[in-house]
């Protein structure tokens, strides 16, 4: 992995995708776009229909109650908020916020409150959440520092944040073949169940974006520079990272 030239992004620049950072949000605004349609149904056979059952178990692992408040950043789909939903019950509050309209537009969880927006600069009023969570985008940022200064903000304090993404294996050979299902099989699925063609081009850019992204022990010092405290990662198969924080 080599390290970003910028240390605010979440992994080094990606020439076969974009030229600069100002195309960088271009480009990834673009993609989910054009992909929303086809994203629940290659995410269902990709994890083999485990998906929201890891989420939810996710979810309550990081401390969700029922009657938060949550802000889901990056909601794409639904897919984390549709667990979050069920967990917080009829007495909770769920806002998702995601700067992809063509996302926005595929959710679909009775109750949610939609804002259109990115984490660097949250559309959310200070300390309105219990409860953060940004599942699978942190690797889509622009800027670390300030997304997660945005989250501190955002949190009341003794409020929790949950940050869910996909990390390397640390065994070579895990790595070798997480690889190969991310880069390779993952993409010829796309093809076969997807509608948009550029459904195949985001599952390699999801791959390729977690092999440069920055290691975990950055992120949690990121998390730390913020201003969190109980700063943790949780691992699930080896892959799967779940980092924790309370808002002081």
């Amino acid at each position: 992995m080599t390290e970003p030239t910028n240390p605010h992004l979440p992994h080094t620049p990606l020439p076969a995708y974009y030229r600069d950072e100002a195309d960088h949000a271009r480009y990834v605004r673009r993609i989910f776009d054009e992909t929303a349609v086809d994203y629940d149904r290659i995410e269902r056979a990709m994890a083999f229909g485990s998906g929201g059952w890891y989420r939810r178990e996710a979810l309550v692992r990081a401390g969700l109650a029922a009657g938060d408040k949550v802000v889901d950043v990056g909601i794409g789909t639904g897919l984390l908020a549709r667990q979050a939903r069920a967990l917080i019950g009829e007495q909770g509050n769920l806002i998702g916020v995601d700067p992809s309209p063509g996302m926005l537009a595929q959710v679909d969880i009775p109750g949610v409150e939609l804002r259109a927006g990115r984490a660097e600069q949250l559309p959310c009023a200070s300390g309105e959440a219990d409860f953060l969570s940004f599942g699978y985008a942190f690797r889509h940022v622009s800027d670390v520092d300030a997304a997660l200064q945005e989250f501190h903000r955002v949190l009341r304090p003794g409020g929790r944040l949950l940050i869910l993404e996909i990390s390397q294996p640390e065994s070579r050979v895990s790595r070798a073949l997480v690889k190969f299902y991310m880069r390779r099989v993952v993409p010829t699925l796309a093809r076969v169940v997807a509608r948009e063609r550029g459904s195949a081009e985001l599952w390699r850019y999801y791959w390729d974006t977690i092999e440069s992204c920055i290691p975990p022990a950055q992120i949690l010092q990121a998390m730390e520079r913020a201003g969190f405290l109980q700063v943790k990662r949780h691992t699930e198969l080896g892959v799967f990272s779940e980092y924790t924080a309370i808002r002081p």
